[in-house]
């Protein structure tokens, strides 16, 4: 069973930093989350919008190893899955 948090009801929080990685394939998008959520202050949000399939299982997977929280994914407004994490520390 996956203890992630997720965002179950209400909407999503809106990203404080959106990262744009259409066209990376696995693993450049955690890369790119790894080295910037820390442009976010501890509670904020980061979006990560990628096509790659393998993000929905990389992000959360991150989460889990550095401790961050995952809420979830919905979609960026041309459709492209959209990953949000909150910075946890």
């Amino acid at each position: 069973m996956d203890s992630s948090p997720l965002v179950t009801s209400g909407e999503p929080p809106e990203p404080d930093l959106e990262l744009d990685c259409r066209g990376m394939l696995c693993p450049q998008p955690v890369i790119e989350l790894g080295r910037r959520h820390t442009e976010v202050p501890v509670g904020g949000v980061v979006a990560v919008v990628v096509e790659d399939v393998a993000a929905r299982t990389d992000v959360p997977a991150w989460c889990r190893m550095r401790g961050q929280e995952y809420l979830g994914e919905d979609s960026a407004p041309d459709g492209v899955p959209r990953y949000r994490v909150r910075r946890v520390s």
